[in-house]
C-alpha cells in the first residue's frame, strides 16, 4: 500500500497552556522551531477571554473550545530542510488560505521517529473596529457569570448582591467583542478532508522521488485505515492490535483483487460486514477494541472464502505491440502467481497440516504434534510473509498499492481492446472500398498509455474538485451569528 500522509485535528480548551507546552524547551525534548503570525500573546489572551465569556453568556454545557489544533506528520525527507522555514513556510500558507492567525512548533517525538508540526488556529477572526454594547438600563449577571433579568435573582436573604454577582450599571459597558464569532466552516468534516488534501500537495512538492510522495487515504477504497499511536498513549497496544487486524484485511483485499474479485464487490464486503457490524456492536455493547477485531476477522474470511471460489483469470492476450501495456501485463501474470502460491499454502497445505495434527493423538506422539505443530507456524509465517510481499512486487515498479495497479491496467485494458477495434473497423474500411486514401494507407498512431491514463485521471480530478467547490463551506463569514 501506498504511503498516507497523516494530518490529525482536535479542540482546544486552554489555548494558552497548549501554546506554552508546544513551545517550551524545557518540556519539548526534541523542539527544533517556533512561530506566530503575532508577536505576542495578547492576540490568545484575548481570544481565550472572549471564548470564555461568550460561552458562559450562553450557559452551554461541556467545555468551551478557545482554539483549534492541526498535528501535521512530515516524512524523514523534511529533516534535511532548515526547520524554521519549513515551519514558517507551512503555517504562513495556512494563514493565507484561511485567514486566521496561528501560532506553531516543529517536534520529534521521544524516539525521533515522528517528525510533526504543531499547528493552533483561531476559529475567530480580529473585528475591524471593537464591538461594545452600553447598557441603556442596569444589567444584572449571576456568580456563573451568566446575565439574568431582574436585581432580586443575585440579592440574597440579607438584601445584598451575593458574592460573585455582578451588576453594570445604565451608560457603562456591559459586553465588548474584539473577534467575530466563530466559523462554523471549521466544524464541518470538509474543512478537515481540504486541509489533508491542501498539507498533502504541500509536503509532496519537497519530495523528488515520485514513489515517496504522500497521498490522502480515500475512505471509498477497499482498504480499512490504520490509526496513528501518539507518544505515552495509554491505549497503545490495544491500538497496535487493532491495526494489525486492519492491515490483515488489507493485505487480503490486496489478493482478492489480484484473484480478480471487483472493487465493488471487495467494498460491499467491508461495508456490509466491518462498517455495518461495527455499528451494531457499538448500539449494542458500546465500543469494545475487542469485539472490532472479531468483527474484521469475520469479514475477513467472508472474503477469503470468495477468494477460494474465484478462479483467477488468465493473461489476456494481445496482438498490437504496445511495450508498456506488455509490461503491465507480465507484472499481473506475475502477482497472479504470487497469489497462486498463496492459494495454496492457504488453501492445500495448511488444512493439510492441520488435519494431520487433529489425527495425531496419544500418549506417545508428542514429538510427531510438536513437529507437525512447528510445520503449521512455519507455513503460515511464509503466508504472512507472502501477502506483506505482495503489494511490494507492484511497488518495484512504481505502482503505490494493488489497487492502484488494478485501476489502471483495467483502463489501459479498456484502451486496447478499443485500438483493436478501431483497427479492425480501419483495416475493413480500406479492404472493402479499394485503394486507401493516403490518409488511410497507414494505422491510427498507437498513442501512449500512460499518457492516456493521465489524461484520464487530471480528467477525473477536475469533476471532482468542481464537485467539492459546489459543497464546500464557506471560509469565513465576518457577520456575526448566533
Amino acid at each position: 500500500m501506498a504511503r498516507h500522509s497523516f494530518i490529525q485535528m482536535s479542540k482546544l480548551s486552554d489555548v494558552k497552556g497548549r501554546i506554552s507546552y508546544i513551545s517550551d524547551p524545557k518540556r519539548q525534548e526534541y523542539l527544533y522551531a517556533t512561530f506566530s503570525t503575532r508577536e505576542n500573546m495578547t492576540f490568545w489572551n484575548e481570544l481565550a477571554k472572549e471564548c470564555q465569556e461568550e460561552f458562559r453568556r450562553f450557559g452551554t454545557e461541556g467545555k468551551c473550545i478557545e482554539a483549534r489544533e492541526l498535528i501535521i506528520a512530515l516524512p524523514e525527507e523534511y529533516t534535511q530542510y532548515d526547520p524554521q522555514q519549513v515551519l514558517e513556510d507551512f503555517t504562513e500558507q495556512f494563514k493565507k488560505r484561511y485567514d486566521v492567525e496561528c501560532v506553531s512548533a516543529l517536534h520529534h517525538n521521544k524516539t525521533k521517529k515522528n517528525y510533526h508540526i504543531h499547528l493552533i488556529f483561531s476559529e475567530r477572526r480580529v473585528l475591524r473596529s471593537p464591538e461594545v454594547k452600553i447598557a441603556t438600563r442596569s444589567v444584572f449577571y449571576d456568580e456563573l457569570g451568566k446575565r439574568v433579568r431582574t436585581k432580586k435573582e443575585i440579592t440574597g436573604e440579607d438584601g445584598k448582591i451575593r458574592e460573585g454577582c455582578t451588576v453594570i450599571k445604565k451608560g457603562e459597558v456591559y459586553e465588548r467583542h474584539l473577534f467575530t464569532a466563530k466559523d462554523e466552516a471549521f466544524k464541518n468534516e470538509l474543512f478537515l478532508d481540504e486541509a489533508k488534501q491542501f498539507y498533502t500537495a504541500l509536503i509532496n512538492r519537497h519530495i523528488h522521488d515520485p514513489e515517496r510522495r504522500l497521498k490522502v487515504f480515500d475512505p471509498n477504497s477497499v482498504y480499512l485505515p490504520t490509526k496513528k499511536i501518539g507518544k505515552n498513549n495509554p491505549k497503545a497496544a490495544e491500538i497496535e492490535a487493532d491495526n494489525a487486524a486492519r492491515q490483515d484485511w488489507n493485505r487480503t483485499a490486496d489478493m482478492a483483487l489480484v484473484s480478480g474479485i471487483t472493487e465493488a464487490k471487495i467494498i460491499e464486503i467491508r461495508n456490509e460486514h466491518v462498517y455495518d457490524e461495527a455499528t451494531r456492536s457499538v448500539q449494542k455493547h458500546g465500543w469494545l477494541p475487542g469485539l472490532f477485531r472479531g468483527i474484521i476477522q469475520k469479514a475477513k474470511e467472508i472474503l477469503t472464502g470468495l477468494i477460494r471460489e474465484t478462479e483467477i483469470p488468465p493473461k489476456p492476450t494481445l496482438s498490437v505491440d504496445m511495450a508498456e501495456y506488455r509490461k503491465m501485463q507480465k507484472l499481473l501474470v506475475k502477482v497472479q502467481d504470487e497469489a497462486r502460491a498463496i492459494k495454496q499454502l492457504m488453501h492445500g497445505d495448511l488444512p493439510k497440516l492441520e488435519k494431520q495434527l487433529a489425527e495425531t493423538t496419544g500418549l506417545f506422539k508428542g514429538k510427531e504434534r510438536k513437529a507437525l505443530q512447528e510445520k503449521i507456524a512455519g507455513v503460515q509465517q511464509e503466508i504472512d510473509h507472502r501477502m506483506d510481499r505482495l503489494p511490494g512486487i507492484l511497488k518495484e515498479d512504481g505502482y503505490p498499492d494493488v489497487q492502484a495497479f488494478k485501476r489502471l491496467y483495467d483502463n489501459a485494458t479498456t484502451l486496447v481492446e478499443q485500438y483493436n477495434h478501431d483497427l479492425a473497423a480501419w483495416e475493413q474500411e480500406v479492404n472493402g472500398k479499394g485503394k486507401a486514401s493516403p490518409q488511410q494507407s497507414k494505422p491510427p498512431e498507437k498513442e501512449s498509455i500512460r499518457k492516456k491514463l493521465r489524461d484520464m485521471e487530471a480528467e477525473a480530478k477536475r469533476r471532482n474538485d468542481a464537485r467539492r467547490q459546489q459543497t464546500r463551506p464557506r471560509s469565513y463569514d465576518y457577520d456575526r451569528g448566533r
